[in-house]
């Protein structure tokens, strides 16, 4: 550097400080250039590579550390500017003050879009690959390591600035206690959001609903004050996290099959028939390519019902998709009514008998009705 201040020096005919300054740009601008075209190198060599820790390292890092090359360089030149503009100690004290804090920026500025850089590359990479992305858990380590960066530039930065750090400490402690025993329904809802988080009772795209509170819905979001459930009347509902800490929720779609629970009712006149419809009913569930038999089958006469006799059919089919359930249970009704017919049976609707008992005789004896 000194020699191209001394080049421009005699050069543009200036004195040696400000040649010095100018060159100091000249060579900060190489610096940025040189950077960037090494950033844009080591980006096609990150997306060859199997991880993304490396894309998302070079991504994060390309704008920061431009960045921090131009602090770095003004801060050199406003303590060479500074003996030739003005004598004030206090000048350079604040610039320089101001350049740590900067720096400091730069790092969480680097270190936040690094988080985000990797929750955004697993997630498209995932999707590329066919393979399964928990979208809960990356978000709620994503949102925590944010909120640690936050947390530890704030200190950093009151630091840099003069505060005492262990009176602030102090004094966040007891204002946190007061804090806290105000806002203790907002406390209860991030302390829900982080069980729900560590638990992982459901996560983003479940089916949950709870027979304690009318909610039944697709999870949609989660947050750390609440979670938002769209309806299956597409309205959306904003539940408090602390909410699920004390009510039992359920998660259909975590289920591993769909339950098959029929009662098929005979009539009383079709009873010789029955043991052969049941036989002929397992066999055809037994031989169905949408029903799991390795799970509990059954196929028994149950009970005497009141008009018809009924029989218990019990299985699992494979498939837990909604509609895809309810085309597998179609074939298998309608299948059970062709066996019910090929049998020469009829499916039992409600009926009563009614019996009634013959008229008395009655014999006029001295005048007197009588009965026979």
């Amino acid at each position: 550097m000194n020699v191209l201040a001394e080049f421009l020096n005699r050069f543009l005919e200036t004195e040696l400080w400000l040649a010095t300054a100018l060159s100091l740009v000249l060579l900060t601008l190489l610096a940025s250039q040189i950077v960037r075209m090494l950033f844009k190198h080591a980006t096609r060599l990150a997306q060859r590579s199997a991880t993304h820790w490396d894309e998302a390292l070079v991504n994060a890092a390309r704008l920061p550390v431009q960045a921090v090359i131009w602090l770095v360089s003004l801060g050199w030149m406003a303590r060479l500017l500074q003996p030739h503009w003005t004598d004030d100690a206090d000048l350079l004290t604040a610039v320089r003050q101001l350049h740590d804090v900067g720096i400091v920026l730069c790092v969480a500025w680097f270190l936040w879009k690094f988080v985000v850089q990797v929750t955004q590359t697993a997630e498209s990479r995932s999707h590329a690959r066919g393979e399964a992305f928990d979208a809960t858990t990356f978000d709620a380590l994503s949102k925590l390591a944010r909120l640690l960066v936050f947390v530890a530039a704030v200190i950093t930065i009151a630091q840099t600035l003069g505060f005492k750090i262990g009176g602030l400490l102090a004094l966040g402690g007891v204002g946190g206690l007061a804090v806290g025993l105000a806002a203790k329904d907002l406390l209860a809802n991030f302390f829900g959001g982080l069980t729900i988080y560590l638990d992982r009772p459901f996560s983003v795209g479940d089916w949950i609903r709870s027979p304690d509170k009318s909610i039944e819905g697709t999870v949609e979001y989660i947050s750390w004050r609440h979670t938002r459930i769209r309806a299956f009347n597409k309205n959306p509902i904003y539940v408090p996290n602390a909410v699920f800490t004390s009510i039992v929720v359920e998660n259909p779609s975590r289920m591993s099959h769909r339950r098959l629970k029929e009662t098929l009712g005979l009539r009383y006149d079709d009873f010789d028939q029955v043991d052969r419809v049941v036989a002929d009913i397992k066999a055809m569930l037994l031989g169905h390519e949408g029903i799991d038999t390795r799970e509990t089958l059954i196929v028994n006469f149950n009970a005497f019902g009141a008009s018809s006799l009924d029989i218990m059919i019990y299985g699992f089919t494979k498939t837990r998709a909604w509609v895809e359930y309810h085309a597998v249970k179609q074939d298998v009704l309608l299948r059970i009514g062709r066996i019910v017919a090929a049998h020469g049976a009829q499916v039992a609707f409600p009926t009563q008998t009614l019996h009634m008992a013959s008229a008395p005789e009655t014999t006029q004896r001295d005048g007197l009705p009588a009965q026979t």
